[in-house]
């Protein structure tokens, strides 16, 4: 979806709100919240939805707000870029402005008439928290609007120790992270599957008594802020793309797998810039194809997984082993889906890069030649490290707002 010039749309609106619908530009903060897609035409109700539409244009705003950095960008450039008429822009930005979004970075001369003003994000003018709950560990960040830490919390965590215990424990680690500051809201990653969009967990490989239970209603109850939950792989490959959206990541709007090796095994596509969840939000459990029939038992029922034959060659020592088998997984993704980068994260990968990176790599090397078509797809560690999945939390809340996430 294009801008939309319409400089005839009045009002304004906070952005305390927090992504309740979905697409490109349900955040813009015109709507009195993030969520536009949310607002449901009644009887009578033109067939356009104005609102949704405002927060479309104020998302491009945004976003080339976050991405000009603190050298800034003039109203003349923003219409430029967006495909906005300079009215439009102008409507845009004063509410921006009135609403503590964005502020004057200065002047830059102009090739005639008066130098121009040039306007910047203000990040401290909202923040967002993003929790990362492992089997075993928890990790929460505080990030302001452009993502950057300001606080960080780490704990050990049993997810085993039944939900009332985690979410408790979870609750009290973001209160103290907070420090005073009310946020957008929390957005939550752990290992799936689960249903990002009701956020209800399914069975989580290893502890099944978590099916069905619905861990953002419990922990937006608690804590008396929206959360949005989603899996640790898909969060992660967010918080990448959004990042190379801004310039500071490794791809821009092409297609890559985000590996993640930690306790399990699973992935996070993003196809043309944007993460893939597949119709019922399930896509990514790559951990649990079948590559030897007769392979080992795998806490998910099934034998000869990747992610217990991976996790069995770790345990063994046999790191070469261990970066073979993802390996293989990483070409049946290639060769599938004809990505243009695999990156892997993950605590496992992160305490072994190179022999990882190079196995990986081999294979997808080997698998290159017989096929005869080019060179290898390439191979990296994701940004982020050992607090990628948290960050990318956090950008489930605040992609949405310059329209690069559905949330």
């Amino acid at each position: 979806m294009g801008p939309v010039n319409r400089t005839d749309v009045g009002g304004s609106g906070g952005v305390t709100g927090v992504p309740g619908g979905s697409g490109r530009g349900s955040g813009a903060g015109e709507t009195g919240g993030a969520g536009a897609a949310s607002f449901v035409a009644g009887p009578g109700t033109p067939g356009v939805n104005l609102l949704a539409l405002r927060s479309h244009n104020a998302a491009l705003v945004l976003d080339l707000l976050r991405t000009a950095g603190a050298a800034g960008i003039s109203r003349l450039e923003l219409a430029e870029r967006t495909g906005l008429t300079p009215q439009a822009v102008s409507k845009i930005t004063a509410r921006l402005r009135a609403e503590g979004l964005a502020a004057e970075a200065g002047r830059r001369a102009s090739t005639g008439g008066k130098p121009r003003t040039v306007l910047r994000l203000v990040p401290e003018a909202g923040h967002a928290v993003g929790l990362h709950l492992d089997r075993d560990e928890l990790t929460a960040v505080l990030c302001d609007l452009t993502g950057a830490v300001v606080a960080e919390r780490r704990a050990p965590l049993d997810l085993g120790a039944g939900a009332d215990a985690v979410v408790e424990g979870a609750a009290g680690e973001v209160e103290a992270l907070l420090g005073g500051v009310s946020p957008l809201g929390v957005g939550v990653a752990l290992p799936g599957p689960l249903d990002h969009t009701l956020g209800v967990l399914h069975r989580v490989t290893g502890f099944p008594e978590w099916d069905g239970f619905a861990l953002r209603d419990a922990l937006a109850g608690r804590l008396g802020l929206p959360v949005v939950v989603d899996k640790d792989t898909n969060a992660a490959a967010l918080g990448v793309a959004v990042g190379a959206g801004s310039g500071s990541g490794p791809v821009g709007g092409g297609s890559f797998a985000y590996l993640h090796l930690g306790t399990g095994l699973g992935a996070g596509l993003v196809i043309g810039g944007t993460v893939h969840r597949g119709a019922r939000t399930g896509a990514g459990e790559f951990g649990h194809q079948v590559i030897q029939l007769d392979g080992p038992l795998c806490e998910c029922g099934n034998r000869g997984c990747i992610e217990v034959l991976c996790l069995d060659a770790v345990g063994r020592g046999t790191l070469d082993e261990a970066a073979r088998v993802l390996g293989a997984g990483a070409a049946n993704l290639v060769g599938l889906l004809d990505i243009d980068l695999v990156l892997l994260g993950g605590r496992t990968v992160a305490a072994h890069e190179e022999v990882f990176v190079r196995g990986v790599g081999t294979v997808l090397g080997e698998r290159a030649r017989r096929e005869g078509g080019g060179t290898a797809i390439p191979v990296g560690v994701a940004p982020g490290g050992a607090r990628g999945v948290a960050e990318g939390a956090a950008q489930l809340l605040l992609a949405p707002l310059f329209g690069r996430g559905d949330g």
